[in-house]
């Protein structure tokens, strides 16, 4: 064999080489979730905390309309109270709406009368929006107790992904942080009162249904 083949060969090798190690560690960078075909259901479920905002709420609800994607909103109550027609369209367009409380407090820095208040009068404008009671709260901070859930009737919601999109508040970040930690059927904590979020979470949606995800509210996710 000439040097010139040898040399050729090599090269043709050396390629072959990082392509599969580039195909590998792109693999990598996915949840198992995604590297896997499942015999199961692919589903995830999209919460939205701390809206509604008058800008940036519309523009998602926009952009879940377009993808046909039903999602969770947590609102805050004093915020539905200043943007009743988003509130409303939540409801008329088939998205789940909870309570986040009327002012955004750590439930458990309050004594148990005002927790009980802030719960009740974000439910009480919720209501009186939707024509529902709220049945899931998602409680600031993710501070709740077993008391309050015996006295309000309602389901505490957490979350399985926090991609801290409120402190980057970089699209690219959230996405990539949510992809790396997903697994199937969890619960993604965003807010719909940033640009960058709501362009994340539309970019995930477009993401996750080219793999085969659906969306879902979280009390299909809780009651599957």
């Amino acid at each position: 064999m000439s040097i010139q083949k040898y040399l050729v060969g090599i090269g043709l090798l050396i390629v072959v080489c990082l392509g599969l190690w580039e195909s590998q560690a792109k693999r990598r960078e996915l949840p198992v979730s995604f590297q896997e075909e499942e015999n199961g259901q692919k589903i995830a479920a999209l919460t939205f905390d701390d809206g509604p905002h008058p800008v940036y709420t519309e523009a998602l609800l926009d952009g879940l309309k377009k993808r046909n994607v039903k999602a969770t909103f947590f609102l805050i109550g004093k915020s539905a109270e200043k943007y009743p027609e988003l509130v409303k369209r939540m409801a008329e367009e088939g998205h789940l709406i909870g309570n986040h409380t009327m002012n955004h407090v750590q439930l458990n820095l309050q004594s148990y009368e005002q927790a009980l208040e802030e719960i009740r009068e974000g439910n009480d404008i919720i209501c009186q929006l939707t024509g529902q009671l709220p049945q899931y709260i998602r409680p600031p901070f993710g501070e709740w107790s077993e008391d309050l859930s015996e006295e309000v009737n309602m389901t505490a919601v957490l979350w399985d992904v926090d991609p801290c999109d409120w402190k980057v508040q970089n699209t690219q970040t959230v996405v990539s942080r949510v992809l790396k930690n997903f697994e199937n059927g969890d619960i993604i904590l965003l807010h719909d009162v940033y640009q960058s979020s709501v362009d994340a979470a539309l970019e995930l949606i477009d993401i996750m249904q080219a793999k085969g995800y659906e969306f879902a509210t979280v009390d299909e996710i809780l009651l599957d």
